[in-house]
Order: C-alpha cells, then structure tokens, then sequence
C-alpha cells in the first residue's frame, strides 16, 4: 500500500506528501460476515458496493465484496469510536483483485502504479486556511489490493484525511493505520500478522528515537510499518502511557505544536525499558495492558521482624512485590492462595504444575536491567544474587496471561 495526501492551503497551491506502503505479505482468510452491504454486479469486470461508510469499486465476487464492506464499517466504527469523531464523508475505494478486469484509464495512475506493486496508495488533499491551519475540508480516494489487510489500512487513512484533513507524522500515521487493520472490538490483545511477530523478534530494536524521527518517509517498508505498529501498539494498551496517547495524537491529526519528544520526553527510560520488554516477549495474544510495569509501588528493604507483603495476580505480568533486595542476604517467604491457568484449568498453588507451569517466579530490577527470572514455589528461602527490586509473577506463557484467575497472598522477610 502506498498512500498520497496533499493539503490545499487559502490562496496557496496542492502540496503532496504522505506515501504508505502495505506489505505484499499481508494475506488472510476472509472474515466471516455479518450485515451485507449492497453490491452493482456486472458478469467479469469491476462492481460498485456500498454501505454506509463506503463505495468500493471492485472486481472481487459479490460474496468478497460484502464481506470486505463489513470488516470496513467495523473497523470504522472502533476506529471513529477512539478518536471521538464520527465519520463525516463517504469514503470511496477501488479494490483490485485482478487487473486484467479493468479497462484501461478506469484507475488513477497512481493509484494503478501502486497496486501493480502490490500495495495500495490514499489520494487527499486538504483545503486548509493557510493563517490557523483550520482543516476546512478534504478528499481522500483509496486504490488498494485486495488482499486482507491493505483496504482497511489504507481505510484508516483516509477517515484521518476526510476528518481531520490530515493523517499525522509518519510513525504515528502508519502505526495507527496499521492498528486499524488489526484492531477487534473490546479486545486489545496483540493480533498483527505471524509474520511481523518473527520479524519482530529476530532483529535488532530499532530505537525510540529512530522510530519517531521526523526525517521519515512514508511507504518504505513493511518492516518500518512493523516497528511503527509495535510502539504505537504499546502505547495505545501500556496503562502507563495511553492516557497520554489518544491525546497526542488528537493534537497531531489537528497539525498542533506538539511531539513525541513533548509528550513523553520525561518518561524516556520507562518507556524504552517497556518496549523492549514488549518485544522480547509478545506474540498473537499478548496483553500490553495487563503487562504494564509498576514504576509507582515503594520498594523497602526488611529489617527485624518485618515484612514485605503483596498480593499477585495469575493474569498480570511482573509485580511489585515491595521487597527491595540486598545482595547476600537470605529471606523466607510464604504464598497462600489459589490461582488457575486459563479459563478451564485446575486451582493449583503457587508451587505450580509438574511441568512448571503456574508456579510463583521472581526477577531482580535495578538500573533498568532485569535479571534472569528464578522459580520460588509456594513456601521456602532464598538468596538474593544482587541488589535490587523484587517483582514476581504467575509463571505461564506471556500471550496467554489474559484468562488467568486467582491471586496469592505473599509474604517475605529476612530468614532467621
């Protein structure tokens, strides 16, 4: 996919910027669907369907065809539902499958160029008063393959263009467009392709800094739409940082002074650690939310009788456990309580399974570096190998944490 905009300013002339690219990867079963849309069918060549939100022009089967409607106007609806604006204008897209039905002339140059490379491109442009950089209104016209993913992204684009008269800086533009394919409704859980999540999990992280670069042009490659996915992914779902989020972006979609620098600039070291950390350990399922690191909880170190109690729960990943550990020194602990391993699993304690799964594990955190995790079991001691913060966890796989249940009871103080 590729994606165009241009913004029309008072007396001035079109301007064209933004380029997207979707992935020529990007294949998927159909959806099943739900309310049809309707749909003008000739016998070989391209058809026009409507719904609410969409005419598409297509050569895809009347059956393809309605159903890609309704992945659209669900999408719309989630999309138009996060950042509070109602979809104003119909959004008009022509959706190849084969080229060869087409007559020639029938699609935009561009939007024929981008297709024949696999992709998809969103033609806008913006009248705009040049003196308050007021969006007074827009056009936005998507040419996309028919594979599963590229309408909707490009889709994406064009409801940011028709509504907000623009899509935002690159790394948020195609992050969110990106999201937008994959998003499902009261469900914030990873669900991008298999093949972004190897990709992302066999290279090396690009850093913050790179991915937010203002020097960055749109529609260079999947791998680059990955990375953007990955932080503004983190970003929407992380507790941490999405009350911060919808709000920068709403102030970057109406072109105000603003940056990712601006906005979460103090919380630079937090959130590189976290988005590491989501790297290292997601897949399809993972919850950023119920993963998100607690920087508030105090942390003491224990002395005499004293204790450090917690409470941690089976869907949650690391927890404070309020211990600050001492190198060298020796602590007991107990763990009550009960907790299950999905939605059908047995109660089991904190010593976990035969296979070591649901067992109470621990991990060191100091100067923003972890150290490798270590099982505890539901009773017993341990030495502290260095200095640092206790977390603990229910250990299971960590794109399977989300139907969890249960908590224990934890207690730690220093052995006698």
């Amino acid at each position: 996919m590729q994606t165009s905009s241009g913004r029309l300013l008072l007396a001035a002339g079109v301007m064209f910027g933004l380029m997207t690219a979707q992935p020529a990867w990007a294949q998927g079963s159909r959806t099943k669907a739900a309310p049809r849309g309707k749909a003008a069918e000739t016998a070989d060549g391209p058809q026009t369907c409507t719904s609410k939100n969409f005419v598409v022009h297509t050569d895809l089967t009347k059956e393809e065809a309605e159903d890609l409607l309704v992945r659209l106007e669900t999408m719309l609806v989630l999309i138009s539902k996060y950042w509070g604006r109602p979809n104003s204008q119909l959004v008009e897209m022509y959706v190849v499958k084969d080229l060869k039905k087409w007559p020639p002339g029938s699609l935009d140059p561009r939007g024929l160029e981008s297709i024949e490379t696999g992709g998809g491109v969103t033609l806008g442009q913006t009248l705009e008063n040049r003196a308050t950089g007021e969006a007074l209104a827009a056009k936005a016209v998507v040419y996309a393959v028919a594979d599963h993913g590229t309408p909707q992204h490009e889709a994406v684009h064009a409801y940011c263009q028709l509504n907000f008269g623009r899509t935002g800086p690159v790394w948020y533009s195609e992050g969110m467009a990106e999201m937008g394919q994959y998003w499902k409704d009261k469900d914030s859980a990873v669900n991008c392709h298999e093949v972004v999540v190897k990709y992302l999990k066999s290279e090396e992280p690009k850093t913050l800094r790179e991915l937010v670069s203002p020097n960055q042009t749109t529609g260079d490659s999947w791998q680059n739409y990955a990375w953007r996915w990955a932080l503004c992914h983190l970003l929407a779902n992380n507790t941490n940082y999405a009350p911060r989020f919808r709000p920068l972006g709403l102030a970057l979609l109406a072109n105000k002074r603003t940056s990712f620098e601006d906005v979460y600039g103090p919380m630079a070291e937090e959130i590189s650690f976290e988005y590491l950390f989501f790297l290292e350990h997601f897949d399809r399922g993972y919850r950023a939310d119920l993963c998100s690191w607690d920087w508030k909880t105090k942390f003491t170190a224990v002395r005499g009788n004293a204790s450090a109690v917690c409470k941690i729960d089976a869907n949650q990943g690391w927890q404070a456990s309020r211990l600050l550990a001492k190198e060298g020194e020796t602590y007991s602990y107990t763990a009550t309580g009960e907790w299950k391993l999905g939605k059908d699993g047995e109660p089991q304690t904190a010593a976990g399974d035969s296979e070591g799964r649901g067992v109470l594990e621990g991990i060191y955190f100091e100067d923003y570096k972890l150290s490798e995790p270590f099982s505890l079991g539901d009773s017993g001691e341990f030495t502290a190998t260095q200095d640092g913060k206790l977390f603990l966890r229910c250990k299971d796989a960590w794109h399977e944490l989300g139907d969890n249940s249960g908590e224990m009871a934890v207690r730690i103080k220093k052995a006698k």
